[in-house]
């Protein structure tokens, strides 16, 4: 049989982390429910325990710190996370472990969207356009049709989790982990499920403006990271067009009168014009980097499948 672990990433979540605890066990009764507590001022890592889950302790703040640490500790055939705010209903979890275990998938994401209770039950809509920005914009890279790229109800097999690692602190861990495993090329899946909102007394740890940014930074450093080549070619291009824009008039200028009085201009669009080729020959040589990191990357894949056949 699968053994199976349950990650819930815990901070200050009192109020909620009970309920969570005691849907899984019922739904999963031979899983074991990991509660990686990260700093909660209130009495969550008391009540999970009294509830029956495994507690441990994660000092550095930030989910992405929370979930390197599970995945680095923990061992575990399947792995289901969640968040321990009760907005994503467990009686989900057998569809979303399902292509898991028939070889399906190496992530299954709860899809929020598509039924649209995420859209009803959120009531932050700066939230729902970032989240149709981030999605956009990475199905746009990845040539990808992804539903909910930042959803937090998640099942790995262990071979993602072990071979998956973790950059962000933060909350856009999920935006990371949905990255590397198109880059990586893992089979990903999505399962539509519902969504509801916290509880009257419950409060979310996002900040929608300091997260907010915080996504779009990774996504731009992922971007240089993942797609150097696109990333270089777009700078490349820019620094183009202004070139062409300063120069223009000098070169007009210079055909009309055989001489240049605009030399501050000429010399702008001579120096942007060397930052477009520099530009594009940082893509080129950092896209054959990109591959061969690919390559050893595959390579590695292998030594641990064959380690762990034995």
């Amino acid at each position: 049989m699968d053994k199976i672990a349950v990650l819930i990433p815990c901070y200050n979540e009192e109020m909620t982390i009970k309920k969570v605890i005691e849907d899984f066990k019922r739904l999963l009764p031979l899983a074991t429910v990991y509660v990686y507590d990260n700093n909660s001022t209130d009495n969550t890592a008391k009540v999970a325990k009294e509830a029956g889950a495994v507690v441990k302790s994660e000092y550095r703040q930030g989910k992405g710190h929370v979930v390197r640490s599970m995945f680095m500790d923990i061992d575990a055939d399947i792995y289901v996370m969640t968040d321990g705010d009760d907005t994503y209903p467990a009686e989900f979890v057998d569809r979303l472990i399902t292509p898991i275990q028939n070889g399906e998938a190496d992530m299954v994401i709860g899809d929020r969207h598509s039924n649209g209770t995420y859209k009803a039950e959120n009531k932050r809509a700066l939230h729902n356009f970032g989240n149709n920005l981030v999605k956009n914009f990475i199905n746009l890279l990845f040539h990808a049709d992804l539903k909910d790229i930042m959803s937090g109800y998640r099942v790995f097999n262990k071979k993602f989790v072990k071979n998956m690692p973790v950059n962000s602190g933060g909350f856009e861990i999920e935006t990371e982990m949905t990255l590397h495993a198109l880059d990586k090329s893992f089979l990903i899946k999505e399962i539509a499920i519902e969504y509801r909102d916290r509880p009257d007394g419950s409060f979310s740890k996002l900040n929608t403006y300091s997260d907010g940014l915080k996504v779009l930074k990774t996504i731009m450093w992922l971007f240089k990271d993942y797609k150097p080549l696109s990333f270089f070619l777009f700078i490349s291009f820019l620094f183009f067009l202004l070139g062409l824009f300063v120069g223009v008039p000098v070169i007009i200028e210079f055909i009309e009168t055989l001489y240049i009085t605009k030399v501050p201009s000429a010399i702008l669009s001579v120096g942007l014009i060397i930052i477009s080729v520099l530009a594009l020959f940082s893509g080129f040589i950092l896209d054959t980097a990109v591959k061969q990191h690919r390559e050893n990357y595959f390579l590695q894949m292998l030594r641990w499948l064959e380690d762990h056949k034995k």
